[in-house]
C-alpha cells in the first residue's frame, strides 16, 4: 500500500514542478546549459580572429618543401579557419545578442574575415590537391633507371580529398587508389634527382 501512494506524491510533485516552471525560467534554464558547453561570451569571442595566416599560408606555398609537408599545412591551416568560423557562427547563432552589444561590430568583421579567409584558403587547396590528383607520380632517377613514383604520400592526400569534402570525393579517392596500385611510394623528404613529371 506505501508503494502506490510514494509513487502519488511523486507524480504530483513532478506534475506541479512542470506547472511552476516559466517560459522565462526555462529559457534561463536553457542559457545556462549552453554557457556550461562552453559557448564562448563576447569576451571569449573577441579573441578569435583569423589574422594571423599569412606564416601558414607561405608554408603551404613553399615549393621547396616535399609536397606530403605542403599539404599537411594546407590541412591544418583549412581545418583551424573552419573551426574559427565554427566557433562565431555556434556562438552568434545560440546567442543572438552577440550581434548588436557593444563592441560587436568588431566581433561581425572578425567571423567575416574568417568566413573569407576560410573560403579564399579553400580554392588554393582545393585546386592544388586536385593537381595533385591529375598528375600524382613524377619520374626519377634511380640506379642509372627512370621509374616513378608518387609525388607525396597517398594516404596525406587522401586526407586532403576527405578535409576539402567535394562533390566528386568519391571519384577524386578512386582515381589516387587507381594510382597508388601503380607507383612505387614517395621517396621521403630527401629532395630527388631532377625529374620529369609523368602523365
Amino acid at each position: 500500500m506505501r508503494l502506490p501512494a510514494v509513487a502519488t506524491v511523486l507524480l504530483l510533485s513532478s506534475a506541479g514542478c512542470v506547472k511552476e516552471i516559466s517560459s522565462d525560467e526555462r529559457l534561463d534554464r536553457e542559457t545556462e546549459f549552453l554557457q556550461a558547453r562552453g559557448t564562448p561570451d563576447a569576451a571569449a569571442l573577441g579573441k578569435v580572429h583569423c589574422d594571423d595566416t599569412g606564416d601558414a599560408l607561405n608554408q603551404a606555398r613553399n615549393v621547396n618543401r616535399p609536397e606530403t609537408d605542403r599539404v599537411m599545412s594546407y590541412i591544418e591551416l583549412y581545418s583551424s579557419l573552419l573551426k574559427r568560423k565554427a566557433t562565431f557562427d555556434e556562438a552568434m547563432t545560440r546567442n543572438p545578442d552577440l550581434n548588436y552589444t557593444e563592441g560587436s561590430q568588431k566581433l561581425v568583421a572578425a567571423r567575416d574575415n574568417c568566413i573569407q579567409q576560410a573560403a579564399d584558403v579553400k580554392v588554393e587547396f582545393e585546386t592544388y590537391v586536385r593537381e595533385l590528383v591529375s598528375v600524382p607520380t613524377v619520374q626519377e632517377i634511380k640506379g642509372g633507371n627512370t621509374v616513378t613514383v608518387a609525388r607525396l604520400d597517398f594516404n596525406t592526400l587522401r586526407q586532403a580529398i576527405d578535409t576539402l569534402n567535394p562533390e566528386d570525393k568519391e571519384q577524386l579517392l578512386a582515381r589516387v587508389l587507381t594510382t597508388e596500385k601503380q607507383v612505387a611510394p614517395a621517396g621521403g623528404d630527401d629532395e630527388p634527382a631532377p625529374r620529369k613529371r609523368g602523365k
